[in-house]
C-alpha cells in the first residue's frame, strides 16, 4: 500500500465517515443544552481542551520516549472526544445528553486548539524549525473539512430526513468502525518490525494518559458538585479521545507514521479503560437514575 493512498485518501475518508455518522445522531437541541447546564459543559470543555493537553505534555516529559512519540502523545491528548465516548457514557449510565453536547462543543473548539498545541509540541520536542510543518491556517481548514463539514451535513440530513437518517446512522457506525480497525491494522503492519519497541515505549504513557484523564474528569465533576451521572460522563469524555483524528493528523497532515503509533496504540487501549469506566458507572449509578 502506497503511503499517499493511506495518508491522503483512506485516513480523511474514514474520519469523514465517522463524523458524518456522528452528525446523523445530532439535532440542534444538543447544542441548546448548553444553556440548561452551563457549568457541566464548561467543566467538561475546560478539562478536554486545557487540562488534558497539559496532562499529555507532562506525561511526555516524564516518561522516557522518542521525541516523535512525545509529539504523537500530545496530539492524542489535544483531540476531542469521539462517538465512542457517547456509547460508553450510555453503557456506564452517565448523562448521555451532556456527552453528546461535549463531543459537539469540543469538536468545534479543537479546530483552533489542535494546531496551536501541536505546533508547541513540535517546537519543544523536535526543534524550533519543526513548527512550520503544521501551518495553523491550513490545518484549521483541513480539520473543518474532514470533521465539522461532514458533521454539519449529517445534521442537515437528519433534520430533513429523520427516518432514513436513523437507519443510515447504524450503517455508518459499522462502516466507520470497520475502517478504523483497517487503518489501525495497516498502520501496525507497516510498522511491524518496530512494533515491540513501540509498545514497550508507549504502553505505560498511553495507560497513564487514559487513566489519569478519566480520573481528572471525574474529580473535576466532584469538585464542582455536579450530579454523579455528569461526573461519569465527563470522566469518559475526557478519557476517551478521537484516535482516528489523531492518526489523520500525525500520519496524514504531518506525514509521519512513527508519530501516529501512540494514536494507534491509544485507539486499542482506550477500550480497556473504557470498559472499566462502564463497569464503575454501572456500579455507582442505579439504572433508574441514569440521565
Amino acid at each position: 500500500m502506497q503511503s499517499s493512498v493511506f495518508t491522503v485518501v483512506l485516513l480523511p475518508v474514514a474520519l469523514a465517515i465517522v463524523m458524518l455518522g456522528m452528525g446523523l445522531s445530532l439535532v440542534p437541541e444538543d447544542f441548546q443544552r448548553i444553556t440548561r447546564y452551563p457549568r457541566a459543559v464548561a467543566v467538561g470543555t475546560v478539562c478536554q481542551t486545557l487540562v488534558l493537553p497539559l496532562l499529555g505534555a507532562l506525561i511526555a516529559l516524564v516518561v522516557p520516549m522518542e521525541p516523535v512519540m512525545a509529539v504523537g502523545l500530545v496530539v492524542v491528548a489535544v483531540c476531542p472526544g469521539g462517538p465512542s465516548s457517547n456509547l460508553m457514557t450510555y453503557l456506564a449510565r452517565g448523562d448521555v445528553a451532556l456527552s453528546v453536547t461535549l463531543t459537539a462543543v469540543s469538536s468545534i473548539v479543537t479546530v483552533f486548539t489542535i494546531p496551536l498545541f501541536t505546533n508547541l509540541a513540535l517546537q519543544h520536542f523536535l526543534g524550533e524549525g519543526a513548527a512550520i510543518s503544521l501551518p495553523i491556517g491550513t490545518t484549521m481548514l483541513q480539520i473543518v473539512l474532514i470533521t465539522l463539514l461532514p458533521t454539519a451535513i449529517g445534521m442537515a440530513f437528519r433534520h430533513r430526513f429523520p427516518g432514513p437518517a436513523r437507519r443510515l446512522e447504524k450503517q455508518m457506525g459499522r462502516l466507520a468502525g470497520g475502517l478504523l480497525a483497517l487503518i489501525i491494522l495497516l498502520l501496525f503492519i507497516r510498522e511491524a518490525p518496530k512494533l515491540p519497541g513501540f509498545l514497550a515505549q508507549m504502553g505505560l504513557a498511553i495507560a497513564l494518559l487514559n487513566v489519569l484523564a478519566m480520573l481528572a474528569g471525574f474529580l473535576a465533576g466532584r469538585l464542582f458538585r455536579l450530579p454523579l451521572a455528569q461526573q461519569v460522563c465527563i470522566a469518559i469524555e475526557v478519557g476517551i479521545q478521537n484516535g482516528t483524528l489523531a492518526i489523520a493528523i500525525t500520519a496524514g497532515l504531518l506525514n509521519n507514521p512513527d508519530m501516529a503509533v501512540p494514536a494507534a496504540v491509544y485507539s486499542l487501549l482506550m477500550y480497556v479503560s473504557g470498559f472499566g469506566a462502564v463497569l464503575c458507572g454501572r456500579r455507582l449509578i442505579p439504572s433508574a437514575r441514569r440521565a
